[in-house]
């Protein structure tokens, strides 16, 4: 029996966050290429091109702005599961990888929700 249980809840407010996200990125100018990456290595919520550049989007969520600043959760070693997996996706769609980049989103779910990108949010450089 799991120790921890993602209720419900939690989850459908996360869903209800990235497709917030989505729609805002596309506002943005993003191409969504993909959604809700998964690999043996781990997941990505949103793959987009973007100026260029192909963007792995992490999204997070929280329910007030005064709530904790979610990018702190996104520790050196998520960011390393995010980088081994966007190099899983890079194998299997490109002979030579485009110029990458990532980004986090952060939702502040609310009515109406706001948004905070940070791109660039971490360098995919130096890690194996």
């Amino acid at each position: 029996m799991p120790i921890f249980k993602i209720g419900r809840n939690t989850r459908k407010k996360g869903e209800e966050a990235e497709q917030i996200a989505a729609k805002y990125l596309a506002d943005q100018g993003y191409e969504i290429l993909e959604r809700n990456f998964r690999c043996k290595v781990g997941e990505i919520d949103v793959i987009a091109r973007h100026r260029g550049e192909l963007a792995f989007v992490e999204v997070r969520s929280r329910h007030s702005a005064g709530a904790l600043d979610p990018i702190h959760s996104i520790d050196r070693k998520k960011q390393r599961k995010i980088i081994r997996t966007a190099e899983v996706y890079l194998s299997r769609h490109f002979q030579t990888p485009p110029f990458c980049r990532f980004d986090v989103l952060i939702v502040t779910l609310g009515n109406p929700p706001s948004m905070e990108l940070v791109p660039n949010a971490f360098d995919g450089s130096g890690f194996p």
